[in-house]
C-alpha cells in the first residue's frame, strides 16, 4: 500500500488548518459581539486564537514534512509545474497576509468592551468590516489554490 494518498490528505489538512484562524476569526468575532456586546470572545473564537497563537509553528512544520515527502515521492520535476509554482505563489502571499496583516488587526478586535462608548463601537464595526473583506480574498484565494491543484491547467 502506498502511502500518497495519506501524506496528501495530511498536507491539504495542514494546509488549510494554517490559514483557517485568519479567515474565520473576524466572522467568529463579530458574531460574538453582536450576541453578547463586546463581552469577549466566546469558544470557538477562543480556540481559533488558540491555535493562531500557538499551533502556527506545530502545523507549518508538519507541512513542510510533507511537502517535502511529496516532493520526494513525486520527484523533483514536479516542482517545475507551472500550476504549481502558481499556486505555490498564491498560497505564500496568502500566508504573508494572514500574518502580517490579518493577524495583528483580528487582536486589535478583541479588545471591544461591554462598556464602549458609541464612537469606539462604530469604529470597531469599521475594522472588522475590513477584516471580514481580507477573509474573503483570502477564502477566494484558498479556493484558486483549490482549483488549480486539482485541475493541473496548462499555463
Amino acid at each position: 500500500m502506498t502511502l500518497f494518498p495519506l501524506v496528501l490528505m495530511t498536507h491539504i489538512g495542514l494546509a488549510v488548518a494554517l490559514l483557517v484562524p485568519s479567515v474565520l476569526l473576524p466572522f467568529a468575532l463579530r458574531a460574538r459581539s453582536a450576541r453578547s456586546g463586546g463581552s469577549g470572545p466566546g469558544p470557538m473564537a477562543r480556540t481559533l486564537l488558540w491555535l493562531q497563537g500557538n499551533g502556527t509553528a506545530v502545523i507549518g512544520l508538519g507541512l513542510l514534512l510533507t511537502g517535502g515527502a511529496l516532493v520526494a515521492m513525486l520527484g523533483v520535476q514536479v516542482l517545475r509545474q507551472p500550476w504549481l509554482l502558481l499556486a505555490l505563489s498564491l498560497y505564500a502571499a496568502n500566508l504573508i497576509v494572514a500574518f502580517f496583516i490579518q493577524r495583528p488587526n483580528l487582536r486589535r478586535l478583541i479588545g471591544l468592551r461591554a462598556d464602549a462608548s458609541d464612537a469606539e463601537r462604530a469604529r470597531w464595526r469599521e475594522r472588522a468590516k475590513r477584516q471580514r473583506y481580507v477573509s474573503y480574498a483570502m477564502a477566494a484565494a484558498v479556493g484558486l489554490i483549490a482549483f488549480l491543484m486539482s485541475t493541473k491547467p496548462q499555463l
